[in-house]
């Protein structure tokens, strides 16, 4: 009777456990979208640069930058399968984000220290407990100088808008 209350017991803490871990998967090997970002197709064909000017996300960034927190994560995800297919590498540029598609470049400034690292949008997650509006890999949080604090104020601004 007390050997199945233990593994009762047990079984239960590995659930509570389970359920603590965020679930947030990511990717972090900074593929190249599919097509060319429109500046970079722009730069190659000039009769293209009015438009791509014109219709550009980046343009549209400049105008709509998101604040919020930024939050990483690492280890434990290595080598799983993001949302996106990708497998994460906690050491590449990469980031989880509730909304934008797959392979969108988001500049992420560091309010406090004004560092900026670009990310690849390749995971989903829910990031709305305690405000944040992105989830970046390790090896971003390392670029903004945000490891040890965890979370970070940021400014996005989306440089291109991928197509997934």
């Amino acid at each position: 009777m007390y050997a199945v209350a233990g593994v009762s017991s047990a079984a239960l803490a590995g659930l509570v456990a389970l359920a603590a871990v965020r679930t947030v998967h990511a990717d972090a090997r900074l593929l190249r979208p599919a097509s060319s970002p429109p500046a970079a197709a722009a730069a190659q064909n000039p009769a293209l640069a009015s438009q791509a000017a014109a219709t550009s996300p980046v343009a549209a960034g400049r105008r709509h930058r998101l604040h919020g927190l930024a939050s990483w994560y690492g280890g434990f995800f290595n080598g799983r399968k993001t949302a996106s297919g990708e497998r994460f590498d906690m050491n590449a540029l990469t980031a989880c984000h509730p909304t934008l598609p797959f392979g969108s470049l988001v500049k992420v400034i560091n309010r406090r220290n004004h560092r900026s690292v670009v990310v690849r949008i390749t995971d989903r997650g829910d990031l709305t407990d305690e405000g944040r509006i992105i989830d970046l890999s390790y090896g971003a949080a390392q670029q903004l100088a945000m490891v040890q604090n965890g979370l970070a104020p940021v400014d996005l601004q989306v440089l291109w808008m991928g197509h997934k």
